[in-house]
């Protein structure tokens, strides 16, 4: 029996050394990067003497310890919109996270599908149609911004990089001259397609997370990830707990076939209801196709109205006139705002009123600690994500009448166990509350999404914290 045991512990730990070696291996296979360039990018990123007063670089509002958004626990919690250089000027929206965003296409109207895809900030306002790059674009717009690092013009800020301590590494990447203020706007487009690229980097988007590491186990064993979900038979979409009961043998894409790969049975049950159709469908929007370097991004690039409400602790409704002239009655329409005021028709922006960009969800929940608040959605409404998921599972429920055998039918309809999963009558009852969350703050356009039980939840959670770089087996 001993034998039996050091056995099998000398081949667990056999398999352990052998995955993580591919795991390394898989991490060191990446394009190899302009690195001049990329160390260009990320001084730039990190200057806080790019801003009119020295106060505010890149990084202030998107930092590398939090997944590239806001850094700061508090100004999450409270009003999770990050003042600009100038301390009180405030912008409009959260930071969105800067990185593994890198192939967003320019901003176009894909026809088949009927929807908007591509372009940069959650408005898609960077469109990529004058650098044909919306990542460079995007990375021009904070500088100028005067709710932002506020620099009074372009030539300003190439003055204060030819000033700097990089200028040589300047010259070095993009050859003598190269912030000559004879063509200010070309050293403008050159700092941002530098910026651009450091936030391309593998630095930034490293793939290094839990997930990265089954979905290299599960592509060496042969598994197809993109399939994963409860299976065709048992309970279905509505099913008794977390979905333990279904699915068939002959199933190949249900979530038992994918143990001893990574995951626990929790987070692989999370990725299945994140994934099915029947459950919560998340991936539908939050993509699990591989990108350009073989892993999912987990975001389709494309624009939704999930229905979050107004964020009355937004300091934007504060501001002055001169950026705010709508005061408390400002509305932030998102995409179709946009549209709107880019000149296209009511018929193209009216349909567009109130979406805004589906962000990445990887690093999701990376944070220096565990007390540390990172706040979600467009305006920063939520405060956890335990919150905005059960939000997500509630639209499902009370706003949209419940798609798929989760809905509200079993939930409410008969006080069953849909809602609650196994014993969670309570929760049931709080899901079925109409008052939950407040209404829409533009109730229009939402996008339709399905319910999922009380298990569903706890388990995608545990699924979306595996999306965090710097995992070590």
């Amino acid at each position: 029996m001993k034998k039996s045991i050091f056995f099998i512990v000398v081949v667990a730990q056999i398999t352990s050394l052998f995955l993580l070696g591919a795991y390394s291996s898989a991490r060191a296979q990446v394009p190899q990067e302009d690195v001049a360039l990329v160390a260009l990018g990320k001084q730039l990123f990190f200057d806080t003497n790019l801003s009119v007063n020295g106060q505010q670089s890149c990084a202030s509002c998107h930092a590398p310890e939090v997944g590239f958004t806001g850094p700061d626990s508090l100004v999450n919690l409270d009003t999770a919109v990050y003042h600009g250089a100038i301390g009180a000027r405030f912008g409009n929206r959260k930071p969105p996270s800067a990185a593994y965003v890198g192939e967003s296409p320019n901003l176009y109207y894909d026809a088949s599908a009927g929807e908007w895809a591509g372009g940069m900030f959650w408005d898609g306002r960077a469109t990529g149609a004058i650098l044909g790059d919306p990542l460079a674009e995007q990375a021009q717009g904070p500088f100028l911004n005067p709710l932002e690092q506020a620099m009074p013009n372009a030539r300003f800020l190439v003055i204060k990089v030819a000033n700097s301590n990089y200028a040589g590494l300047f010259e070095q990447v993009w050859g003598p001259g190269s912030l000559s203020l004879k063509d200010v706007n070309g050293a403008y487009v050159r700092i941002a397609r530098s910026i651009a690229a450091y936030e391309r980097s593998t630095e930034v988007n490293p793939f290094s997370s839990k997930f990265d590491l089954f979905w290299d186990n599960a592509l060496s064993a042969g598994k197809d990830v993109t399939h994963i979900r409860f299976g065709s038979g048992g309970m279905g979409g509505g099913g008794m707990g977390g979905g333990g009961m279904g699915g068939g043998s002959a199933d190949p894409y249900r979530w038992q076939n994918y143990r001893n790969l990574g995951l626990t049975d929790a987070e692989l049950q999370g990725l299945a209801a994140f994934n099915d159709p029947n459950r919560a469908n998340c991936a539908s929007c939050h993509s699990l196709a591989p990108g350009a370097d073989g892993y999912p991004l987990f975001t389709n690039f494309g624009y939704d109205n999930l229905g979050i409400p107004r964020n009355p602790d937004n300091p934007f409704y504060d501001m002055p006139p001169a950026w705010n002239p709508d005061g408390e009655a400002w509305v932030d329409y998102g995409l179709g705002g946009y549209l709107q005021s880019a000149g296209y028709d009511a018929a193209v922006f009216e349909p567009e009123m109130g979406r805004f960009k589906v962000p990445s969800l990887r690093n999701v929940d990376l944070r220096p600690s565990a007390a540390f608040v990172k706040a979600y959605g467009h305006n920063g409404y939520f405060k956890s994500l335990e919150d905005i998921i059960r939000f997500y599972a509630w639209r499902g429920l009370t706003m949209n009448g419940g798609l798929g055998m989760g809905g509200s039918g079993m939930d409410c309809g008969q006080g069953g166990m849909g809602g609650g999963g196994m014993g969670g009558g309570m929760g049931s009852a709080m899901m079925c509350d109409p008052n939950l969350f407040p209404p829409p703050e533009v109730d229009q356009n939402l996008t339709p999404m399905n319910h999922f039980n009380m298990m569903d939840q706890a388990n995608i959670l545990a699924f979306l914290k595996t999306l965090s770089d710097g995992y070590q087996p």
